[in-house]
């Protein structure tokens, strides 16, 4: 193995949860958020440098190829802007007395933890590393889903952990049945377990097997990824969590079990014998947009409003990758891309503005581009991308969405495109009572740091305007990959 690729990936592993355990016991907050922001930049560094590298060669625990480094570059590029973010915001919950400084240094610990345990699952070629990396990442958000201690937030972290625990055991049920599945043909032992050794393999594993244990793995890993009707501990998890865990839920977490689904997927292909999973995707895809597509019109907290549009655009993903040829595949990958960058920078403008007003509801919030013209056009253009508009990115994912399957299927793509006017009337209405007319609330200025809200947004931007050669080439590639 070449050792600067080694030291890149030990690197993305090692700087988290180094980091972690120096975080745990060092006191003051302005030093923990300091070190928390340049364990995450030094993080994504390394990860950058599995593109100018040699990569590793596949080996029994990792893996390194062009479909996970997707999800790793991306992974630790929205970490590091949130670290950023989560600086000036934590420090306000501190001044305000919501977070003791106890709490606080548990936050930056258990932070980096989760970016270790996101790395581990992405670079994972082990099928059961990497679902103990996924429970890792989720019980670390648990915890910082409850870190207010108040009764809200820990009943939220108890839903989450429940709900959380039966999909993990539903996840892991269908992962022994894929080594059940591979013990036959492979043997016993850590092989029946290594994707790459499994992929090569695949077609001749009993179909049977394989059939159970991806309808395990959709339910298990679905859970995680927000699909309905799996989905009731997100609108908790997001409205009583810090808001920084709320970007890091929408923007990330729920692309770690997108991944673990998408390898089983790969996988299940492999085998001419076994069910499509296109079908379960596309079906559950489908279901997961116009269930929050409807549930919109119903918030009256933004951040629960903001929750729902993660359902929404979550299964417009697997509805994509459900669908399946280079054209879905790379607008399945673009819109995951996309709305990762999007939805992280609106909780962004959503955490200032409830800390600004004192209040998440709706109701409450008006008149944001007067008396916050910073926040409140941030928040316009940012809903104004997550709801599909030009010339921003997640209209031009979203196209070849709707595209692509009226090329296949006219009748889903009747349904799709309902399903996505009515989310985009539910976040229009919603977005007008917020951001304009008489002022309503307090109008201290906001001590913020908007530099990840706009460069999230900028980056939409100029995707939905330009996509660079070599980033199209290279996302075909991992389409085709997908199948």
């Amino acid at each position: 193995m070449n050792i600067a690729s080694f030291d890149s990936v030990a690197a993305i592993l090692v700087i988290p949860i180094g980091s972690a355990a120096l975080l745990a016991v060092l006191p003051g907050y302005r030093l923990t958020a300091r070190l928390n922001v340049v364990a995450s930049l030094a993080t994504f560094l390394s990860a950058l440098s599995l593109f100018v590298i040699e990569r590793p060669p596949p080996g029994p625990y990792v893996l390194v190829d062009d479909l996970n480094i997707v999800f790793i570059v991306l992974n630790t590029f929205v970490g590091f802007t949130t670290s950023i973010f989560s600086a000036s915001y934590i420090a306000h919950e501190l001044e305000a007395g919501r977070l003791t400084p106890v709490y606080l240094r548990f936050y930056h610990a258990m932070y980096q933890t989760m970016m270790f345990g996101m790395n581990l699952a992405f670079v994972s070629n082990n099928i059961g590393l990497m679902w103990v990396a996924v429970e890792i990442a989720t019980l670390t958000t648990v915890l910082m889903v409850g870190i207010y201690r108040t009764h809200a937030a820990l009943e939220a972290a108890w839903k989450y952990f429940i709900l959380g625990s039966v999909g993990i055991a539903f996840a892991l049920f269908g992962t022994i049945l894929v080594y059940m599945a591979a013990r036959p043909v492979m043997g016993e032992g850590q092989d029946g377990m290594v994707w790459t050794l499994l992929i090569q393999h695949a077609a001749n594993f009993d179909p049977a097997l394989l059939n159970v244990a991806f309808i395990f793995l959709l339910l298990g890993y679905g859970t995680k990824v927000g699909l309905a009707p799996l989905h009731a501990w997100l609108p908790d998890a997001h409205a009583e969590g810090p808001t920084p865990i709320s970007a890091v839920l929408s923007g990330l977490l729920l692309n770690v079990a997108l991944y673990a689904l998408l390898r089983f997927k790969i996988l299940l292909a492999a085998n001419p014998a076994a069910i499509a999973p296109g079908p379960l995707m596309v079906t559950m895809g489908l279901v997961s947009l116009l269930f929050a597509a409807f549930m919109l019109y119903r918030r009256r907290d933004i951040k629960r409003l903001f929750a729902y549009s993660s359902i929404e655009h979550m299964g417009i993903i697997v509805f994509a990758f459900g669908m399946g040829g280079p054209l879905a595949n790379f607008a399945g990958l673009l819109h995951m891309v996309m709305h990762s960058l999007t939805k992280s920078a609106i909780f962004y403008a959503v955490g200032h503005i409830s800390q600004i007003k004192g209040t998440q509801r709706i109701s409450r919030i008006r008149g944001l581009t007067a008396t916050h013209p910073a926040l409140g056009w941030g928040l316009v253009t940012g809903v104004v991308a997550i709801a599909g508009l030009p010339p921003l990115g997640i209209f031009m994912s979203e196209f070849l969405v709707v595209s692509s399957t009226f090329a296949r299927q006219p009748l889903l793509a009747i349904v799709l495109v309902f399903g996505l006017l009515l989310a985009f009337g539910a976040l229009t209405l919603r977005l007008t009572s917020v951001a304009f007319g008489e002022p309503r609330g307090s109008t201290k200025s906001a001590e913020a740091s908007y530099v990840p809200m706009f460069a999230h947004l900028s980056l939409v931007l100029i995707a939905g305007l330009y996509l660079p050669a070599p980033l199209v080439t290279w996302f075909q590639h991992v389409a085709r990959l997908l199948g």
